[in-house]
């Protein structure tokens, strides 16, 4: 995918995001009957349409194919003049079941993108860095899980002064409500997450906490954390005698003593390890604040360090650009292979693969799911794709990996912390508080969210659209690699940190 630059398709009012595109989008409410002009057309709009909507650029008969981002986002559903609002009532999906992909061609040029300057987070005993030192409890059920969540709260108070002073950074409990009456394949899933999650190096120490008649034994969930992680664990389970509350308030209080002597030092830009994430996006998303992130992710790629991009169900329709990306053909065969097995995943439950965008993306002027998918794969801009991994793996090669996970929020954010992400970038139209276990960068696709959301967002990508893009590039690169270094996201500062887990069996 060939996409010109924001600097030279940006307009008053409307811009076209490729050449080749047959709508227009609008960078603001746009009155019935008013004269828009891009790239040397001048349009006149039939009907009022609202900021991040399309307008039809050219006349369509009913099946032509409609361009955006120089590629087709669906079929006229009917009829469209030139000057039409282009939305639910005239386009569709063309996306069905699986598809036969051809032959790799081979791997592509590097991007030639700048590197990354270096930034401070803490070394552990394994040769990872951290973007932060925390105490993590987790429960392996979710019978313990609002214990885990009261004994981290309690110990933050208990401990406030060590957080204040920057001997920690924190002590966050993640519940969860399963563990247990899981089968099969659903409750290895729970399992590895979890496990993976244990592993983080954003986690300096782990209490691990059981009840202890439980589906996911703490036994066999210790021996799936990956040994260079298991000397942090601290485990209990709470059917044991004794005092459970004493005894977690011991493992805790001992972490804290353990984890205090740490302090950060100078990282290279190669050991980044970077989440990408978009939610309760809009049709801004994919013209200001997606192709932010693509271009940070090159520059993290050309540092040496590692991208994690999951959301399989977000690249239904944009796959072809992205899989061609990838650096063998082995790559290749297991990037498709997902992607199939993602869609039967979907046809098997009886449910369309295009049952996408939201409610909340509808409002915002995305109409199909080709449409997001387009603007949501730019995250990951033109790094190499390195590797493949299942739900609960670990991303451990440097350039980009695709990661097995739904589209939902928490539940694909939760894996990318799996697989070992220390910082979340996620991109968001219409906003959202919601944060993850590692700090989750809120970046908005527009500055009336900025403005309207200080409290949510860290960064306002709608200035693509008033600024020269390098200038917000560099603001950008220096921002996150100031919360890498420890400057705290909304997210953290309001408390917001969750897990959820990617739920697929049945329950007993």
């Amino acid at each position: 995918m060939n996409y010109e630059s924001i600097d030279q398709v940006r307009m008053p009012a409307v811009m076209r995001c490729h050449a080749n595109d047959t709508v227009l989008v609008a960078l603001r409410d746009i009155a019935a009957g008013e004269t828009v002009e891009a790239a040397g057309e001048t349009v006149t709009v039939g009907a009022a349409i609202r900021s991040g909507h399309k307008i039809a650029l050219q006349d369509h008969a009913a099946g032509d194919p409609v361009i955006r981002y120089g590629e087709q986002i669906g079929l006229a559903s009917a009829p469209i003049a030139r000057g039409d609002h282009v939305h639910s009532h005239n386009l569709k999906t063309a996306l069905s079941g699986e598809v036969a992909y051809g032959d790799f061609a081979g791997p592509q040029a590097d991007t030639g993108a700048a590197k990354l300057g270096s930034w401070r987070g803490y070394r552990r005993a394994d040769g990872r860095f951290a973007t932060r030192n925390e105490i993590w409890l987790i429960p392996t059920v979710g019978c313990v899980a609002p214990m885990c969540e009261m004994l981290a709260r309690e110990a933050e108070q208990r401990h406030a002064h060590a957080i204040a002073a920057g001997r920690i950074d924190g002590i966050v409990g993640f519940g969860h409500p399963h563990g247990c009456s899981q089968l099969g394949d659903d409750l290895s899933g729970t399992r590895d997450a979890l496990a993976a999650l244990c592993d983080n190096p954003n986690a300096g120490g782990v209490v691990l906490i059981g009840l202890g008649c439980e589906s996911n034994q703490l036994d066999a969930m210790i021996e799936h954390v990956p040994e260079r992680s298991r000397s942090k664990l601290r485990v209990m389970r709470a059917q044991d005698p004794g005092d459970e509350y004493d005894r977690a308030n011991a493992l805790i209080d001992g972490l804290v003593e353990e984890l205090s002597g740490l302090e950060r030092e100078e990282a290279p830009a190669s050991a980044l390890a970077v989440g990408l994430k978009c939610g309760g996006s809009d049709a801004l998303s994919g013209v200001t604040a997606n192709p932010l992130l693509g271009r940070f992710s090159d520059r993290v790629a050309a540092s040496g360090g590692r991208l994690v991009l999951t959301e399989i169900p977000e690249i239904f329709g944009a796959e072809t650009s992205l899989f061609a990306r990838s650096v063998s053909g082995e790559v290749h065969d297991k990037a498709t292979g997902l992607l199939n097995r993602f869609k039967r995943y979907f046809l098997e439950q009886g449910q369309p693969v295009s049952e996408n965008p939201s409610p909340g993306n509808i409002e915002g002027g995305i109409t199909t799911l080709e449409e997001k998918s387009l603007g949501a794969v730019q995250k990951g801009g033109k790094a190499p794709l390195v590797d493949v991994i299942d739900y609960g793996g670990t991303a451990d090669k440097t350039g980009m990996t695709l990661l097995e996970a739904p589209g939902n929020d928490a539940v694909s954010s939760t894996a990318l912390a799996a697989a070992g992400a220390t910082m979340i970038l996620f991109t968001t139209g219409r906003g959202t508080p919601l944060g993850f276990p590692v700090p989750t960068v809120k970046v908005a696709s527009n500055s009336r969210l900025a403005a309207n959301k200080s409290g949510w967002i860290d960064f306002d990508a709608g200035r693509m659209l008033s600024e020269p893009a390098v200038d917000v590039d560099e603001d950008f690169a220096r921002t996150l690699l100031s919360i890498a270094s420890g400057e705290k996201t909304a997210s953290e500062k309001n408390g917001q940190r969750v897990i959820s887990i990617w739920k697929r069996g049945v329950t007993l």
